[in-house]
């Protein structure tokens, strides 16, 4: 399985390096997790490691999950999150009810962390999509903060009097699924189970996070990575 672990955003803060650096960094409880299934080409077609995260009240959880979380042996968790295997060789190196904790994560130099960005509601179109507003000049309507015309955006390629798809429009913003790339990983503390990447990471305080192995890195940072693996 690829290093990956769930968290949750504990906050900000600065780091201090060695030769007197300022680092911002977002502090991450990373685990510790429990492998909760384990799946292979013979019995659902692929693999991957399925891990749990933050153990809930049974009360407060359902019973499908309940007796998913007790076929591994371990109480029901709140977060479950699944990391596809190489091969089935990758998978079965891990077992159900095995701890994961932030030391898998001590060969990352960088990582990709995902969240739910934070909810904004209905916004405008200068929040949501940085429109810059009617004029402001004498004679103009008070309606800078609006779209205007959408012009020819009214049709849909002449099929039929509804708006383009995708027109920048006011509407819902935020709390959608959010991946940041590439984040240097500052610091391990593994006896506290705390994760310190460089800069900020999707959602509020206490939001869930899933961190994986970077998905794609440049050039430098590939090089990086590759010199400490």
């Amino acid at each position: 399985m690829p290093p990956a672990i769930i968290g949750r955003k504990v906050g900000m803060t600065r780091y201090f390096t060695e030769d007197g650096k300022n680092i911002p960094v977002t502090v991450i409880q990373a685990g510790p997790c429990v492998v909760t299934q384990v799946k292979t080409t013979e019995t659902d077609g692929y693999s991957a490691v399925q891990i749990g995260f933050d153990d809930v009240k049974p009360r407060r959880s359902t019973m499908p999950v309940i007796g998913h979380d007790a076929k591994a042996g371990v109480a029901p968790k709140r977060v479950h999150r699944e990391i596809r295997c190489a091969d089935d060789a990758e998978a079965t190196g891990y077992e159900p009810g095995q701890e994961v904790t932030v030391d898998s994560m001590s060969d990352c130099l960088f990582v990709d962390v995902t969240g739910q960005s934070k909810g904004k509601g209905f916004q405008g179109v200068m929040k949501r999509h940085n429109f810059r507003g009617l004029e402001a000049s004498h004679g103009v309507q008070r309606k800078h903060r609006s779209a205007g015309s959408i012009g020819g955006g009214g049709i849909n390629l002449g099929t039929g009097p509804k708006v383009k798809k995708g027109k920048k429009m006011a509407g819902h913003m935020g709390d959608e699924q959010v991946t940041v790339r590439s984040l240097k990983v500052v610091s391990i503390d593994a006896e506290r189970n705390l994760l310190l990447v460089k800069g900020p990471v999707p959602g509020p305080n206490t939001g869930v996070l899933f961190i994986k192995t970077p998905t794609r890195l440049y050039k430098p940072k590939a090089n990086a990575q590759a010199g400490k693996s």
